[in-house]
């Protein structure tokens, strides 16, 4: 178990890394997109903040996951961006939801392997 444990670590600081540095290097090429999954990127890329912000979260996660420090706040952290991926390309661009939602099991699978380290604050 202890070595599907590093392997899923290791693979999802990997994913954030890659498309973390994506953002700023841009070496993977953008996919298709629908007219509405277009729009709404669109609209963030347009905010300006957005996605540097995101890319930069996603780098410094992925590095913590890649270290093995701090990791059980990185998944913390991580879940709600990673959410959000998989809902964008569930409802607006399904084609690219393999990568989202392998990261998404990859982070779950994280949760419920660390989950003694959660339980201080999940205590009512």
């Amino acid at each position: 178990m202890k070595t599907t444990i590093i392997i899923a670590r290791v693979l999802l600081g990997l994913i954030l890394l890659v498309f973390g540095l994506n953002n700023f290097l841009q070496f993977l090429p953008m996919p298709e997109m629908s007219a509405e999954a277009g729009e709404f990127m669109g609209a963030l890329a347009k905010a300006g903040y957005f996605f540097p912000i995101i890319a930069i979260v996603e780098i410094i996660i992925g590095v913590l996951l890649l270290i093995n420090k701090y990791t059980v706040l990185a998944l913390v952290v991580l879940f709600p961006i990673l959410l959000n991926a998989f809902l964008f390309h569930l409802f607006l661009d399904i084609g690219g939801i393999g990568i989202a939602a392998l990261a998404n099991i990859l982070n779950i699978f994280l949760f419920i392997t660390n989950k003694q380290k959660y339980s201080e604050i999940l205590q009512v």
